[in-house]
């Protein structure tokens, strides 16, 4: 059936044919989707499909926030806060009104009668303690919407009013690190940055509220060409390709997200994070990119994989794994060596 996800892959066929051949090498391949990402494209999980110019997935939206949606999910945590400031004003009110009546000074104390109002007409609504109660948390509510959502707000004007997203962002963090590891000298500048906070902003927000491009060409600031961001992540996929460490389960894991048979401190510090966890098997081999103190992320490396198998990636407890020894030519284990954990 003729549908969007086909639509989006035919339209970077058509993308990488009217480019030149050599330029194809630039772009990144999904192995999931099977077929070629578009430049500030990427894979989700949640989705199970490549977002244009993805920014997350939003669990509250059930939906990717990127390309088409950046300016409605911007707008919609502006006016989040807004209303919520607006229910805070009613309910502040409110309870200032039902209470202004109910509420008596003596020298050395404050008595609030709740039983009934003390004024005539009686309202038609009663406004009992019940009410209050509910009142009050309502308020709590809304103030602690206003706050988060807010933040949120003020972090999206950041990325956008430099042009790039919150993935893009993290990419740019991890390029600077990748410079001063290696002392390499040389520079990474941001492509899509027009060097205008106005230039930038409209690049996501039009009057017509559709946004500019379409969502495969992107203008460029001088110096750079369309691949620029694109080769730095590859550099990056490389970098951790050669800094990553293989391990070999000692352990089985079940893959929850709280285990409680694997000790105390590894149950209380699980990650905080949509990230998976995978199943691991005693013999299992995984290649780990990243880990916390209790934790580790990797791939667990399959013996389908050359097949086109699916990877499998997640979280897994640090002391359920080993280092595993091997010769990088033969991919053998070797012999003799005392394994690290």
């Amino acid at each position: 059936p003729f549908t969007a996800e086909l639509c989006i892959h035919l339209t970077l066929l058509f993308f990488c044919l009217k480019e030149k051949s050599q330029d194809c090498m630039y772009l990144q391949y999904c192995k999931v989707c099977q077929s070629y990402k578009a430049p500030r494209s990427h894979h989700c999980r949640k989705c199970n499909r490549c977002v244009m110019k993805m920014d997350h997935h939003c669990p509250w939206i059930n939906n990717c926030c990127g390309y088409q949606n950046h300016a409605s999910f911007t707008l919609f945590l502006l006016l989040a806060p807004l209303g919520c400031i607006h229910a805070s004003f009613i309910f502040i009110m409110t309870m200032y009104t039902q209470l202004y009546n109910r509420i008596s000074f003596g020298w050395s104390s404050v008595k609030i009668d709740m039983s009934a109002a003390k004024r005539d007409p009686r309202p038609i609504i009663p406004f009992g303690l019940s009410a209050f109660a509910a009142s009050l948390f309502a308020l709590g509510l809304a103030l602690g919407t206003t706050i988060a959502v807010g933040m949120l707000f003020i972090i999206q004007m950041k990325v956008i009013l430099t042009n790039k997203t919150s993935i893009e962002s993290w990419i740019e963090e991890k390029a600077k690190d990748r410079i001063q590891y290696y002392q390499t000298g040389e520079t990474f500048i941001f492509p899509y940055d027009m060097g205008s906070k106005w230039k930038n902003f409209r690049q996501v927000f039009t009057w017509s509220g559709i946004p500019e491009g379409d969502g495969l060409d992107w203008p460029v600031r001088d110096g750079c060409h369309q691949y620029s961001l694109t080769i730095e992540q590859l550099k990056q996929k490389a970098d951790k390709r050669v800094r990553s460490v293989r391990y070999r389960a000692i352990e089985d894991y079940s893959g929850v997200c709280c285990p409680v048979t694997k000790g105390v401190k590894t149950f209380f510090t699980t990650p905080c994070t949509e990230e998976p966890r995978i199943a691991l098997s005693k013999g299992d081999l995984i290649l780990a990119t990243r880990g916390l103190k209790h934790w580790m992320y990797g791939e667990k490396i399959l013996i389908s994989a050359a097949d086109g198998g699916i990877r499998e990636r997640g979280w897994f407890p640090r002391n359920c794994v080993e280092k595993y020894q091997y010769d990088s030519e033969t991919d053998q284990p070797v012999d003799g060596e005392k394994k690290i954990k």
